[in-house]
């Protein structure tokens, strides 16, 4: 199965949130936040995506995302993805070879907030992150071996826009396949109390020695998120073509809670009849 797909500079445009929202990039974008979660918060995701090229489509469905403020500055990820790929490309079956579906491989990840944001200075975080070899590599579900993506990204708010932006190396230790370079920069701004919505600029470079996706690719997505009645309840999506290089598409729909209580916060009667 192919890596998934990152940027190899992105240029974002984020429409932002109310004060009363935090800024936000990653899910459904390809360009991620150095803010983690805040501690003792977690967020959890139940999501789809799609990333294709003329020569393979890698359906990801259903996916579960965790991530939990552990500690001050500093959040655990996880993702349990279900997919596809249709069919088989690799350097060994240049015309395609079977379609597969299954567990993937697994993401775990921390990201530090190691520099905060005030007036005059971004915020800035790293997120490395491991992809652990639970899918089958024999059917393409899988590399075989653990990959590694090491990000720094970086956001600063101006008024009602949010820009999030950076760059990361993945270590893909496996035949066939390539370490390649990736990057980012988004924009965002609230259309109302209810949906914001998102724009990037993404690319990658060359991911694999496969036949048909030997090339960089460099994309525009586009997206963004719904803010549901009940606090905390956001639905997610995205959309992406390239423009340049590889032909690409990539496509993210999901589903989003967040919850937590600050340490010392006293939990509020419930009058509720």
């Amino acid at each position: 199965m192919k890596v998934r797909r990152h940027c190899w500079f992105a240029i974002l445009c984020l429409l932002a949130a109310l004060p009363r929202l935090c800024a936000q990039a990653g899910p459904p974008f390809q360009t991620d936040d150095p803010t983690p979660v805040d501690y003792g918060h977690y967020e959890a995701y139940v999501f789809g995506t799609v990333d294709g090229t003329p020569s393979e489509l890698d359906p990801v469905v259903p996916a579960f995302e965790f991530n939990w403020g552990a500690v001050p500055n500093v959040q655990l990820h996880a993702i349990l993805p279900l997919g596809g790929v249709i069919p088989l490309s690799n350097p060994a079956q240049p015309s395609g070879g079977p379609s597969a579906y299954g567990l993937t491989d697994m993401e775990l990840g921390v990201k530090y907030g190691f520099i905060k944001q005030t007036k005059d200075r971004p915020q800035i975080g790293a997120f490395p992150m491991f992809e652990i070899p639970t899918g089958n590599s024999t059917k393409g579900l899988g590399l075989g071996r653990v990959s590694y993506k090491l990000p720094v990204w970086v956001e600063k708010e101006f008024g009602p826009w949010s820009l999030c932006g950076g760059m990361g190396y993945a270590i893909v230790p496996q035949t066939g396949f390539r370490n390649y370079l990736y990057g980012g920069f988004l924009v965002k701004r609230e259309v109302n109390k209810r949906l914001e919505l998102s724009t990037e600029v993404f690319s990658h470079a060359a991911e694999t020695d496969a036949s048909g996706q030997k090339l960089a690719s460099t994309m525009i997505d586009a997206g963004g998120y719904y803010h549901f009645k009940s606090p905390g309840w956001q639905l997610l999506f995205a959309y992406g073509h390239s423009i340049a290089g590889q032909t690409e598409n990539y496509g993210y729909l999901g589903l989003y809670k967040t919850r937590g209580r600050d340490k010392g916060e006293r939990k509020k009667p419930d009058h509720s009849i």
